[in-house]
């Protein structure tokens, strides 16, 4: 077990794990931040995408021991009152049907505008397809990034 410090969503957090303990589990079952989601813990879905000093990072696959004193921001972290111009598009548009996807599809779209405020369609599609939809809702993800870029 090593101690790590980890800077989350603007406050410090110490924790007590193994040195290869993905950031999910400690974000989830050590700090108690469960929004974002487990599904494949392969990164190949990305519901538990996160930012690490703005980039958005699948944590299922990230191990605490590289963290490091990167920034990390999470679902919750994202806006205090929820009113991140993603998250405003995204009820606007109703993406939302079973829900599991959302905070790690909504942390990619925030963490690619953040670097591509003016996307085309196709830089959306390219930048969201790492993210899997069990719903198939991606015409309204789509839809709502575009949305988020606007009123961004």
């Amino acid at each position: 077990m090593a101690n790590y410090t980890l800077k989350i969503n603007g406050k410090s957090h110490a924790v007590e794990v193994e040195d290869d303990t993905p950031l999910l589990w400690v974000l989830r079952d050590h700090l108690g931040l469960v929004g974002t989601k487990f599904s494949c813990g392969i990164a190949q879905c990305g519901a538990c995408t996160v930012h690490l000093n703005g980039n958005a990072t699948f944590s299922c696959v990230t191990p605490v021991s590289s963290v490091g004193n990167s920034e990390v921001t999470t679902i919750e972290g994202l806006s205090e009152s929820g009113n991140h111009p993603v998250q405003k598009a995204w009820e606007e548009v109703d993406v939302a049907q079973c829900g599991y996807c959302q905070a790690g599809q909504i942390m990619t779209a925030a963490a690619f505008l953040e670097q591509n405020p003016n996307p085309t369609m196709e830089e959306i599609d390219n930048a969201m397809n790492r993210n899997i939809c069990r719903c198939g809702t991606y015409h309204k993800i789509r839809e709502a990034v575009a949305l988020a870029a606007k009123t961004k």
